[in-house]
């Protein structure tokens, strides 16, 4: 974890008891904007593709985890606890969830659109191609600090 994260994670938790575990990343395409989200309330949930866990042998995020969230220059903006996962086939992604993600309109339809097109993007460079049923990994997570 960067310098930074790691401060911000130490100081938060200096007189709890601090969780073992704990990540720091960026959102997808447009990391500032969606880590304001999150700041807001407004974004309390995400997805990725269940295939990149896959071939990066990355773990399958548990509802143990905190993650540090990231702007687009690496500095730490708030800390998010992972409170549920499910993965299902992209196309039975409900509409609560995808108006949980706090993108655009909040609309099925807007997020269907910018996640298709940001997972197809994906899927080609290493090769593979989008389909309707693709595995998401769809996680709902909770604020716990804002910087």
């Amino acid at each position: 974890m960067i310098e930074a994260a790691q401060n911000y994670w130490d100081h938060y938790w200096r007189e709890r008891e601090k969780p073992q575990s704990v990540t720091a990343w960026q959102f997808g395409d447009a990391p500032d904007q969606l880590a304001n989200l999150v700041r807001n309330g407004i974004k309390t949930a995400t997805c990725s593709a269940y295939i990149f866990y896959e071939l990066e042998s990355e773990p399958l995020p548990t509802t143990q985890d905190y993650s540090v969230i990231l702007n687009s220059q690496n500095e730490p903006v708030a800390i998010i606890k992972t409170v549920e996962i499910s993965i299902l086939p992209m196309n039975e992604v409900t509409e609560e969830f995808a108006a949980a993600e706090g993108e655009g309109d909040r609309s099925y339809e807007y997020w269907w659109n910018v996640h298709e097109a940001f997972f197809t993007s994906e899927l080609k460079e290493v090769g593979r191609e989008f389909s309707d049923d693709l595995l998401v990994v769809c996680e709902r997570f909770e604020l716990i600090d804002v910087k």
